[in-house]
């Protein structure tokens, strides 16, 4: 509970219609998009950087814990208020404040959705690039939160690749700037240090990222196959043959067909397993690189190979892919995804993992991911009113990121550390490596009031958090 007074100073700062404290508006904030859940106890909603200093400021004086929100579209527990406290949400900073297109930029505030930013630029020619699978629902201070990725993460990097500057509130209420329209500027790279940094040191409110031109021709191509396995393979052919797709993802059969169900995409529901395939760029040299693409996908045993004819074909595929997670709520009350990432020669052993665990754990697996660079997506599908489903989801989920980490990878690739994996981290880096993490995040935040409980593991100093897992059983959107 938040001591005596802060309500009222919170009313009296952004206005009665300014914040919620009653539980039943409590419990839309108390889950993001993962399994965890845990109600705040304030949730103010500022519409300036100022009105965010000030909250901060206000939690500092009464020693409240806060916590950073945009959509609530997080998949790793980020956004979950494990001690109650203050959430500052961001749904009213939502402005797009400038577009130069000379120079390629946009200035935004955190609450602006992912897809808004290109629908603004479209029409002269300009998209942004990272795109999330929930882009037409998350907010930019999310994504630079969790240094977001998606499906064209393959060429064109993650959030921090265009991300160049940020105005930022400290956990002590300074408001500072880091970065610049200008590439390259002198000093510490505080940018690239904040971005993906879990909403645990600082809290952005003005975001400037980089626009990208659209390409002259662009290719979408399905390949289908008998076999996940040759799937796999493929990823490991095309990039030998020097070619660097902005996109390869991959669906299993238990997924592609729980899409096609839904979105009715033209995926085929007797294949074990599709790859979606894109390519850009000069029109010659897509066209040489879809025939090549063709020759790889064909000589890895698919069955077939079709390039969409047309920008609705093109939209169609993808609607398929970016819907995905809705279509497979069609199927199961909740699921679980898991976010690891394996060299690209390792796809395929990581796919024959997965079904092995699922068979040892009595679980339903379904397989959507990145393919092109390694971050797979395994879907763990439970009941949480089914006494034991949700332990048995949590222990699948860990076999396959201690996997991850065993062939050489990593526990997250998007979505982020935040409370759900937190204790695997030993497991991924040195007791030194976590002591320097620590060391940042206290220089930022010395009193832990910053989103605590999030991403570094639990006993290990005096100011952390020694709290078991939070009550499961919130659904996943």
């Amino acid at each position: 509970m938040v001591p005596p007074g802060v309500l009222k100073r919170v009313q009296d700062l952004l206005g009665p219609r300014g914040c919620l404290h009653r539980p039943e508006d409590l419990s839309l904030y108390e889950y993001d998009g993962g399994v965890d859940k845990h109600a705040p106890d304030i949730v103010a909603f500022p519409r300036s950087t100022e009105d965010v200093a000030a909250l901060v400021r206000l939690a500092r004086e009464f020693d409240v814990p806060f916590v950073g929100r945009g959509a609530g579209t997080g998949l790793s527990g980020g956004v979950i208020p494990r001690e109650g406290g203050l959430m500052i949400a961001f749904a009213r900073m939502n402005r797009i404040l400038e577009l130069d297109l000379e120079n390629e930029r946009a200035v935004v505030q955190p609450g602006v959705v992912n897809l808004d930013i290109t629908l603004a630029v479209d029409a002269s020619g300009y998209f942004y690039a990272p795109d999330p699978s929930s882009q037409r629902a998350c907010t930019i201070g999310g994504n630079v939160a969790e240094n977001a990725g998606g499906p064209h993460t393959l060429a064109y990097g993650v959030t921090t690749n265009h991300v160049l500057g940020l105005e930022l509130v400290l956990p002590d209420g300074t408001i500072t700037e880091t970065g610049a329209k200008e590439c390259d500027l002198p000093g510490y790279d505080l940018t690239g240090l904040f971005t993906g940094s879990e909403g645990t040191m600082v809290l952005v409110t003005k975001v400037i990222v980089r626009l990208v031109r659209k390409p002259e021709l662009v290719k979408t191509c399905l390949a289908i196959y008998e076999s996940s396995e040759h799937a796999g393979n493929t990823v490991t052919e095309i990039t030998a043959l020097a070619i660097t797709p902005v996109a390869v993802e991959m669906l299993d059969g238990v997924m592609l067909r729980m899409v096609e169900e839904a979105t009715h995409a033209g995926y085929p529901m007797d294949a074990q397993a599709v790859l979606l395939i894109e390519l850009e760029g000069i029109r010659e040299a897509v066209e040489e690189q879809v025939e090549h693409v063709r020759d790889a996908c064909m000589v890895c045993g698919a069955r077939e190979f079709r390039v969409a004819r047309s920008a609705e074909e093109r939209d169609l595929l993808w609607k398929g892919r970016k819907n995905a997670f809705g279509a497979v709520g069609r199927v199961s009350p909740t699921y679980y995804v898991q976010d690891g990432v394996v060299p690209r020669t390792q796809i395929a052993p990581t796919l024959r993992y997965i079904g092995e665990v699922a068979a040892r754990r009595g679980v339903t697996i379904s397989n959507i991911f990145h393919a092109g660079d390694g971050n797979m997506h395994p879907i763990i599908l439970f009941n949480p009113r089914k006494p034991g489903d949700m332990e048995k989801a949590r222990a699948a989920g860990e076999e396959i990121l201690e996997w991850c980490i065993a062939v050489g990878g990593s526990i997250t690739g998007e979505h982020g550390v935040g409370m759900e994996k937190m204790d695997l981290m030993p497991k991924q880096f040195s007791a030194e490596t976590l002591d320097t993490m620590r060391a940042l995040k206290l220089l930022f935040d010395p009193n832990d009031r910053l989103n605590p409980g999030k991403v570094l593991p639990t006993g290990r100093g005096c100011v952390e958090i020694r709290q078991a897992p939070l009550t499961s059983g919130a659904p996943v959107y």
